[in-house]
């Protein structure tokens, strides 16, 4: 309390100097030490918050990205079952080579889910994986199937599954599959969380205490002494805190709590807690507060012997005093701006043996910290970027696969769509746009019968329109994936043209978008420049001009001038055959519209 009545206002540095140089006294160099102290001490104190809100913020991020590219995974899974199996699950039915191999390929294709499962409304069904389920885990499953009978997604509880240095710690998360408003099945995988386990023991230094908690207080995941996966952890206030806020919140909240140990002994904390809404977890960070404010401490005691030599030589250093206070301020300021913009690779760079020195190390270190745990954020969106992009790749390929008159169709028109792309000057973001309807525009024939889809010859006019059906089929496909909403143009118009011929609708002029004319040049110069059992590849000169001879009426004139400009740098990598006669190319172009619209319809 007479601390508090001795403390002033906040004043300025150079106000308290000039108050020594005035007064000369011991009471001005008092409250100049007891200014700094306060201002220091809530620095410390506010970047140690600073520090653990990042950590589990950090640590939070991670897993919702985790899961929300899981939900991804496992919607493209169930779509592409659907497709493969014509919604039909029964007993039969669920147990076919393909559907075993997409269930296989899902585990392969990412090392955090380690187990996966396909049941039909009878419970009956496939699975896979690299853990073996006990009996806690299939009640688990148990659960995930009475939900998804209801029509619930299912986040399970975190499982101990194994042990020794085989054990590994698992959460189901489960699906329903629907068709046309009835159930047909579940879809469940299981997620290991090694990954997480590696975070926070990186995460857990300097006696700085890391865990994760569900919905009910339990521990997921963490290094406590005496605690384990399962455990109730409401014991802990700063636990309480996160379960009193409700299982939707999502502010992180920092706390000063009290523990009580078995002995009695009492022992004040600092906490934060960051939950991870999505899956109605928290990322918790705990340390003692003696820890925590080590370094407030040990400045403080600094800062008493400083200030009783300052009284006896105020009046000699107090210019050189004023120096060295507002100067390191200043450069702590602009490196906390720097921090503040966005530079994590900011350092203070001060040598100085008082208080500052420590809180400009303290400072760096705090910096460094943030630093690393941004470029941990980056790395791991471009993880999640790099499964999003091998599950597309996937899918592509298994459409690929299907028709083996196409293959590396796909792959090819993805090329050529992004070379044109990056020709017409697209931003890396629209590129990336162009790049992925392109590698999915042909998503919709998984759909189409193969009777239709390998025939070796010309197809019947009933055939041609249900082959053009894929356009739609892929489209509605993908269309529950929000994350590809922005691909849907490229997939169900790419067969659109400019003068209102082509399907599904008929579009004219600037009705249709630019990125499915991309897609629509790429896919008829790979069509035609390629092999089919209808049809010899065509000369690549002798291609480009029948495009050209299209343009303003098939195709967008500027595309097919970047076609052009790229195909004479050589860009596209194409072996040059002999240019044809003109007259060829003539007669070609006059029954074009007719003829590429068959072509590219069956690639």
């Amino acid at each position: 309390m007479s601390k508090k009545l001795l403390t002033p206002t906040r004043l300025p540095i150079l106000y308290l100097i000039l108050g020594v140089l005035i007064l000369v006294s011991v009471v001005p160099m008092y409250f100049y030490a007891g200014q700094v102290m306060t201002i220091n001490r809530e620095r410390l104190k506010t970047n140690e918050m600073v520090l653990q809100n990042t950590i589990t913020q950090s640590l939070g991020q991670d897993i919702d990205h985790r899961e929300r590219n899981l939900e991804i995974m496992l919607a493209n899974l169930a779509s592409a079952i659907q497709v493969t199996s014509g919604s039909d699950l029964r007993e039969e039915h669920v147990n076919t080579p393909e559907l075993r191999a997409l269930l296989e390929k899902f585990v392969s294709s990412s090392p955090d889910v380690a187990y996966a499962t396909l049941l039909n409304p009878e419970a009956k069904g496939i699975s896979t994986g690299r853990v073996a389920p006990d009996d806690f885990f299939r009640k688990e499953l148990e659960r995930a199937f009475i939900a998804a009978g209801q029509g619930r997604a299912y986040t399970g509880q975190a499982l101990s599954l194994e042990a020794g240095r085989d054990r590994r710690i698992v959460v189901l998360f489960s699906t329903p599959m629907m068709a046309g408003g009835r159930f047909i099945g579940m879809l469940g995988a299981a997620v290991d969380l090694s990954f997480l386990t590696g975070r926070l023991r990186e995460a857990a230094r300097g006696g700085l205490v890391t865990y994760v908690v569900d919905r009910q207080g339990r521990l997921v995941l963490g290094a406590i002494p005496n605690y384990a996966t399962g455990q109730d952890m409401t014991k802990f206030e700063i636990v309480k805190n996160f379960l009193e806020a409700g299982g939707k919140a999502r502010l992180v909240a920092t706390r000063e709590f009290t523990v009580y140990l078995p002995n009695g002994q009492r022992v004040p904390m600092l906490g934060t807690y960051s939950p991870v809404p999505s899956l109605e977890w928290a990322v918790i960070a705990q340390k003692p507060q003696h820890e925590a404010y080590s370094d407030i401490i040990e400045m403080q005691s600094q800062a008493l012997w400083y200030a009783i030599c300052a009284v006896a030589l105020a009046i000699v250093v107090s210019v050189f005093a004023a120096r060295r206070i507002t100067g390191p301020l200043d450069i702590l300021t602009d490196s906390s701006r720097a921090i503040a913009r966005g530079d994590f690779s900011q350092r203070v760079h001060l040598t100085s043996r008082t208080e500052f020195g420590e809180l400009a190390q303290t400072f760096n270190h705090m910096t460094e910290d943030l630093e690393r745990f941004v470029a941990d954020l980056k790395r791991a969106a471009e993880e999640n970027r790099a499964l999003f992009m091998g599950s597309i790749q996937m899918l592509a390929g298994a459409v690929d696969e299907k028709d083996p008159y196409t293959r590396g169709h796909s792959d090819r028109v993805t090329r050529y769509s992004t070379i044109l792309a990056t020709e017409m000057g697209f931003s890396d973001e629209q590129i990336e746009i162009v790049r992925v309807s392109a590698q999915l525009h042909d998503v919709g024939k998984i759909g189409i019968e193969d009777r239709i889809l390998k025939k070796p010859g010309a197809l019947t006019p009933e055939e041609y329109e249900i082959m053009k059906t894929h356009t739609t089929r892929g489209a509605n496909i993908l269309r529950p994936v929000q994350q590809l909403k922005e691909m849907i143009p490229g997939i169900e118009l790419h067969h659109e043209s400019l003068d209102g011929r082509g399907y599904p609708l008929g579009l004219k002029g600037d009705e249709l978008p630019l990125v499915p004319r991309i897609i629509s040049v790429a896919d008829t110069f790979d069509a035609m420049t390629t092999n089919r059992p209808y049809q010899e590849a065509r000369p690549p000169e002798y291609v480009v001009k029948i495009i050209k001879s299209l343009a303003e009426t098939k195709f967008d004139p500027k595309v097919v001038a970047a076609l052009e400009r790229v195909f004479q740098r050589g860009d596209l990598h194409l072996r040059r055959a002999a240019v044809p006669d003109e007259k060829i190319v003539a007669a070609a172009a006059a029954e074009a519209t007719g003829q590429i619209s068959v072509e590219t319809t069956s690639s």
